[in-house]
């Protein structure tokens, strides 16, 4: 896909070769022909009445359930029982105040359960390794394919699904459960009332899963493994609370970010925005742009144009990291080269093309790509940082982005490889560490 001038496309399907490889940055690499989707079961009319049972038609993601990766996946995890035990638990719902209840619940049950198996807690369920993202978001999509196709025996409206497939995402995300107890440091600058720092990381579902169904997000990994846990520093411990976040531009639209973030970043300490991005490297991204580029989402949407926020009288064409940039670029915290990107893409104040500025953008100048590009990692990026400007919270927090978690040699071709391999697994765990060793340095030098 070129991305040398600006083209603007309306929101709607994309056409499918356009789907491949994209790093979450302006300068992509080479993209490979995408894989065909396999057949899927076949997707539910979409009913438009409101009336018992209603039930809607099936999303891209959905649809890529049934393909033999996913259920590889999920079976080797022992997570291919997960969407069976949700259709048993909502027989059980006869209102929609118990439905409620019993989606909520039980997608709080994936989360921990996803938690616990990264972080070493009860049976591996299979032998795929417990570090790997991928039967969380699989387990997932089975379970909002099973509640968009449930016909209780009351009535359910359209509106009243939706309302439930949006308890199901945040409860199944940990969006739900990214809280600190008590209330905003008060004994010294970031520190709790424990004395322990307060830090909000989040993550990424995988994405390019045309290109390869195999794929997975290390910074969804790193989510899962350092959720609910302590970091010791030289200034005391520091407790991580985590989230993962849909790659689907209408969620961001309706405020998922905001709605997940604004609590938790008012009580924190130092945040930080996680993504997958360029091949061998970190980057701290020291500026985000307020653009869509248009790139293909996990629904296969694309969306151009300004990034939608509220108040958009007031907001501004970039927003600024405050993470300590310098500490972490100096620090020796693994095997992978970590940068501090100042270049963004921009049109200048009274110009018409894009152009690209290795130091940061220029006074007037409107967006094109920040840092992080202009895909959902800038916008995740831009978001939580405009967030916390709006919000007058003066603690460290932007984007950090991941290197491409790459199979091993041998096995990079998706119609011949394998789901994993010893190189896949040392890749994303050695990207873990990396980036929890990340955030220990920003809190020592916060």
């Amino acid at each position: 896909m070129s991305r040398t001038g600006v083209r603007v496309w309306t929101r709607g399907r994309i056409r499918p070769e356009l789907t491949g490889l994209v790093l979450l940055t302006a300068t992509a690499l080479t993209l490979a022909a995408p894989l065909p989707l396999a057949t899927a079961r076949p997707a539910l009319a979409a009913k438009t009445t409101e009336t018992a049972g209603t039930a809607a038609a099936l999303t891209v993601e959905e649809q890529r359930l049934d393909r033999a990766v996913p259920q590889e996946i999920l079976r080797r995890s022992g997570f291919d029982g997960v969407a069976p035990e949700f259709v048993r638990s909502l027989r059980h719902a006869d209102s929609y105040a118990e439905a409620e209840r019993t989606v909520g619940r039980q997608g709080a049950r994936l989360w921990q359960r996803a938690v616990d198996r990264a972080q070493g807690r009860g049976p591996a369920g299979g032998d795929l390794s417990r570090d790997d993202d991928r039967p969380l978001y699989w387990a997932r999509l089975g379970m909002t394919r099973e509640l968009r196709q449930w016909e209780p025996e009351f009535r359910l409206s359209e509106a009243a699904r939706s309302a439930l497939l949006g308890t199901l995402e945040r409860s199944s995300r940990g969006q739900d459960s990214l809280t600190f107890s008590g209330g905003k440091a008060d004994q010294g600058k970031g520190k709790s009332r424990q004395g322990v720092k307060r830090i909000v990381m989040t993550g990424f579902d995988p994405f390019t899963l045309d290109r390869d169904i195999r794929i997975s997000n290390p910074s969804g990994a790193t989510a899962l493994a350092l959720d609910g846990t302590v970091i010791r520093t030289a200034d005391g411990p520091a407790r991580i609370e985590t989230a993962v976040f849909p790659v689907r531009w209408a969620d961001f639209a309706d405020g998922t970010v905001e709605r997940a973030l604004r609590g938790p970043l008012s009580r924190a300490d130092l945040f930080t925005t996680v993504s997958q991005g360029r091949v061998g490297r970190i980057d701290v991204e020291r500026f985000n742009g307020a653009w869509r580029g248009g790139f293909g989402d996990n629904d296969n949407v694309s969306e151009t144009g300004l990034v939608p926020v509220s108040d958009p009288a007031s907001q501004p064409q970039w927003t600024v990291t405050s993470l300590p940039y310098a500490a972490i670029t100096a620090a020796a915290t693994g095997r992978f080269p970590v940068y501090d990107n100042t270049s963004v893409t921009e049109i200048p104040a009274g110009a018409t093309a894009p152009v690209v500025r290795p130091a940061g953008p220029t006074p007037g100048s409107a967006a094109r790509a920040g840092g992080g590009g202009d895909y959902l990692s800038n916008e995740i990026a831009y978001r939580a940082t405009l967030l916390r400007d709006r919000l007058g919270l003066d603690i460290p927090g932007g984007h950090v982005h991941t290197p491409v978690l790459q199979f091993g040699a041998g096995n990079t071709d998706p119609a011949t490889g394998t789901v994993t391999d010893p190189e896949f697994v040392r890749n994303r765990l050695d990207i873990i560490a990396q980036i929890r060793a990340i955030i220990t340095v920003a809190a020592e030098s916060s």
